[in-house]
């Protein structure tokens, strides 16, 4: 018996990095992008899920197989093949964005918990960065992360699958959804919407945490499929309930916390308080998972090393989550336009990053037998011409139309 326990503890540890991936990039503006997705088209933008996911699995499974391959960061292959200059440059890109989209964490948290029980959103965006500030005391920081992960990812699965019954979606129309089809005015939030879903800082990210559940005890092993499958199942889970419930009624979507007041009249308080439940999931989850992200790469790209428990790393996860918490106090809130920009935004960067990894992965000396395959070979190269054609694709839209 105490055999299987341990077999069985062992394999859910390996599945942990995968999950925190999954909380880290489904955030609130994440949840605000996919409700306004089928708000406004309906299903019919469903095959985009299919697409971002595909190209995150391949992506995080080389981030793990670069963790796996070596006990050295993957900024420090970047620092050893690149110099000291590229190191920083990519620990700076993530630290900004990471900063930018920790304001709308802030503010997804204080919505969440003022809609539930009628305050102001600042006090809650106050109280919870504060006790976000407070886990990195905890002298097992990994661990608490971990735990804490599980358990919101956990609610937010709870919250999304009983809205998504109580919404009674239409089977044929999902089907026909995961068939291309394309609407000129969606180009905004399709871009938006692979930036953040095919995220290529979650996948840099998931060699860091290969390697720190190794050094927890876990089993070396490369199980990040079932996060990312989550992070789909989650994604297509809120564009059908937008568009069961949001589409046929015309009702468009301005901030996340506007589908929770849309359903409150057709479900009652009930439903509109189990998608609060998932909007603070994915909000508390992303507060704490993407201070971790940008911190922990910035330390390692000035040399710090990316241990949590070291006191200069926390000091920089600490710099997100205040930055990020002074953005949203000062602004108070972010109109979705302003999130699909800062998401959309993040494609000029991702591209570096991505060729960055999948050089190292393509390294043999680096990564033994982990070394890309000739199958992922191809299909990372097309990941990387999507994301490329992605920003030049915005670039346009922003600056030149």
């Amino acid at each position: 018996m105490s055999t299987t326990k341990n077999k069985l503890s062992t394999a859910l540890k390996s599945l942990v990095p995968g999950i925190i991936t999954a909380a880290v990039v489904f955030g609130p503006s994440k949840m605000t992008i996919t409700s306004r997705l089928g708000a406004d088209y309906g299903y019919s933008m469903l095959w985009i899920v299919v697409v971002a996911i595909f190209f995150m699995l391949v992506f995080t499974n080389m981030g793990a197989r670069i963790g796996l391959s070596s006990s050295l960061s993957l900024l420090t292959h970047i620092r050893n093949k690149w110099g000291k200059g590229a190191a920083i440059a990519i620990g700076l890109g993530v630290f900004l964005v990471t900063t930018s989209f920790q304001a709308g964490n802030s503010i997804g948290v204080g919505i969440a918990i003022a809609e539930a029980s009628g305050t102001k959103p600042w006090i809650w965006v106050v109280i919870f960065n504060v006790l976000g500030l407070a886990l990195l005391f905890f002298r097992s920081f990994y661990k608490v992360l971990e735990r804490l992960m599980i358990a919101l990812v956990g609610l937010m699965l709870l919250a999304f699958v009983t809205t998504l019954f109580l919404s009674n979606p239409s089977v044929s129309a999902i089907a026909k959804g995961f068939v291309p089809s394309y609407e000129p005015s969606s180009a905004a939030l399709l871009i938006a919407f692979v930036a953040s879903c095919f995220s290529i800082v979650g996948a840099f990210y998931q060699s860091y945490l290969v390697q720190e559940s190794k050094s927890n005890g876990a089993t070396p092993s490369n199980k990040s499929t079932t996060g990312i499958l989550l992070l789909g199942f989650m994604s297509a889970v809120v564009i059908i309930c937008a568009a069961a419930v949001l589409h046929p009624q015309g009702i468009k979507v301005n901030s996340a916390s506007e589908m929770s007041k849309a359903l409150q009249p057709l479900f009652g308080d009930y439903a509109a308080d189990l998608f609060l439940v998932g909007l603070f999931g994915a909000s508390f989850s992303s507060l704490v998972g993407n201070a971790t992200v940008g911190g922990s790469l910035l330390g390692d790209a000035f040399g710090y090393g990316n241990h949590l428990n070291s006191k200069k790393v926390r000091l920089f996860i600490a710099l997100v989550m205040i930055c990020g918490a002074s953005i949203s106090l000062i602004f108070g809130k972010l109109p979705l336009e302003l999130i699909v920009f800062a998401q959309s935004v993040t494609i000029f960067l991702v591209p570096f990053i991505g060729w960055a990894m999948y050089s190292i992965a393509n390294d043999e000396q680096i990564m033994g037998k982990h070394k890309n395959s000739p199958y992922v070979k191809i299909v990372g190269s097309l990941g990387l011409l999507l994301l490329i054609a992605l920003a030049v694709f915005n670039f346009y839209e922003l600056f030149l139309k």
